[in-house]
């Protein structure tokens, strides 16, 4: 190979590589590790909702004054609505001491929705 050939091929590897890692980088194919851990904490946090959330239903449909319970809470301001289930005990789970914040949430939107 040439002398005179060297310089531009060098300069090609380099542009080259780097173009590729921006491209790899930009489209999502290489994920860095502390994203992926906020990712999986979220969506372990979001499964964890959707698991609980019948539940808190379901502790809503035992109530004996669901009817005007519901009520009340469809006549709430939507973001006051989680509080008042908190409130109510129906989003604290068997064997928990505490309401869950974001079960709760859900729920009174789930709630909302009823027919009854």
């Amino acid at each position: 190979m040439k002398k005179e050939y060297i310089k531009p091929f060098v300069w090609g590897i380099g542009v080259g590589a780097i173009v590729l890692l921006i491209v790899v980088f930009s489209t999502g194919w290489v994920v860095k590790s502390s994203t992926a851990q906020a990712r999986a904490s979220q969506m372990a946090a979001a499964a964890v909702v959707e698991r609980l959330t019948p539940i808190c239903v379901a502790q809503f449909m035992k109530d004996p004054n669901r009817q005007e319970r519901l009520k009340e809470l469809k006549a709430l301001e939507y973001w006051k609505r989680g509080e008042y289930v908190q409130k109510q005990g129906w989003a604290t789970m068997p064997t928990e001491k505490e309401p869950d914040r974001q079960v709760a949430i859900e729920c009174a939107n789930r709630l909302v929705e009823l027919k009854k």
